[in-house]
């Protein structure tokens, strides 16, 4: 049976420890705290005298689902779309949330759609393309490393992938792709190794392969990122749960999922993590979406003398837009003990009793 994390507004205790009180001035009441067994062993440590005491270091990783910055075709120059709202305000999306980002030691978003002028749209129903300027998206709000592991980055073919990836390389910013991985080690010297896949290819043969990889290149920490599932499904599938379970058992820390496009349980398995589906962020790709929940999670890091293991998981509850009737494309934080707030934690812990999202 799937064991999934038990959400509340107040702190869920796994190892029977209270966490730590202690919150930064920005986060205020609008998350909830999941103890993980390194934090309250931590909090049991028994004190050294300060000559003999080792050396701690704490990192917070930002999580959030789908960005796409652009649009599909027939909405490209919509004077409510994505482009036309943005404009040049590269802050715009990330102002009612971007104070996590810059928190933070490194943040991770999935980019979905190609970032170029130019390019033809493949035949699919659904394609994705905003202006290369819309990288400064990214570098203004912080965000540190995507995923271009899903089934959107070649909507606009070949040249337009490419000239995504070039973007992305000039930005200073590290991308995953499918069935790869890329290491970089972030201002504090957290190094950290990402390894991006999609479910038309889910090779657990492979993906062990990759992770004994990335630790035997002495990665800090291991994030695999697949692109999985059923949209708009509330619950993962049982290849989903599989494939979590067996990056973790393989030596990952965090396996970090897309592609539903609504929020899918968070799962604490063999000392891991595993967020299923983080929905949608920063979502340009739809005006009016069925479903507006979200959430942002912050993972702490611990590293000390015996190696790095996962602290305080913090969940931010959020609308993909600040408006009700349609998306402006700026999330939002939903307030606590709204039922909204609520909501999104039951779809996190795996209560939600809701239909599934018809996606068209």
């Amino acid at each position: 049976m799937k064991k999934f994390i038990l959400l509340f507004t107040c702190l869920l205790l796994l190892s029977g420890c209270a966490p730590k009180a202690a919150e930064p001035e920005t986060v205020e009441a609008t998350e909830t705290f999941v103890e993980t067994e390194a934090t309250a062993a931590a909090t049991e440590a028994v004190t050294v005298p300060t000559e003999t005491e080792p050396q701690e270091e704490r990192f917070l990783l930002t999580f959030v689902g789908d960005c796409t910055l652009g649009s599909n075709p027939i909405n490209y120059y919509a004077p409510y779309g994505f482009i036309k709202t943005v404009g040049e305000d590269w802050q715009y999306p990330f102002r009612n949330i971007g104070g996590y980002f810059l928190e933070d030691e490194c943040s991770f978003a999935n980019l979905e759609g190609a970032l170029s002028d130019s390019g033809n749209p493949m035949q699919k129903k659904h394609t994705f393309r905003g202006p290369e300027a819309l990288v400064n998206i990214l570098t203004e709000n912080s965000v540190e490393a995507v995923t271009l592991a899903n089934n959107h980055t070649l909507d606009y073919g070949n040249a337009a992938y490419a000239t995504t990836k070039e973007t992305l390389d000039e930005a200073g910013i590290p991308y995953a792709e499918r069935d790869g991985s890329v290491v970089f080690t972030t201002e504090n010297g957290l190094t950290i190794g990402l390894y991006g896949m999609v479910y038309y290819k889910l090779d657990v043969e492979d993906m062990t392969a990759e992770i004994a990889a990335l630790r035997e290149g002495g990665c800090d920490l291991v994030i695999v990122a697949p692109h999985w599932g059923a949209e708009g499904s509330y619950h993962p599938t049982q290849e989903q749960v599989d494939v979590g379970h067996a990056a973790i058992d393989a030596g990952a820390d965090i396996v970090w999922g897309s592609h539903p496009h609504v929020l899918q349980p968070i799962e604490a398995y063999n000392g891991g993590m595993i967020y299923y589906s983080l929905g949608n962020f920063v979502f340009g790709g739809n005006l009016y979406p069925k479903d507006l929940d979200s959430a942002l999670l912050q993972q702490e890091i611990i590293r000390d003398e015996t190696g790095v293991h996962l602290g305080e998981l913090r969940i931010v509850p959020v609308s993909v837009s600040s408006i009700e009737k349609r998306n402006n494309f700026q999330p939002t934080p939903w307030e606590p003990g709204t039922e909204e707030y609520d909501r999104v934690l039951s779809k996190l812990d795996g209560s939600f009793t809701g239909p599934n999202l018809t996606i068209g």
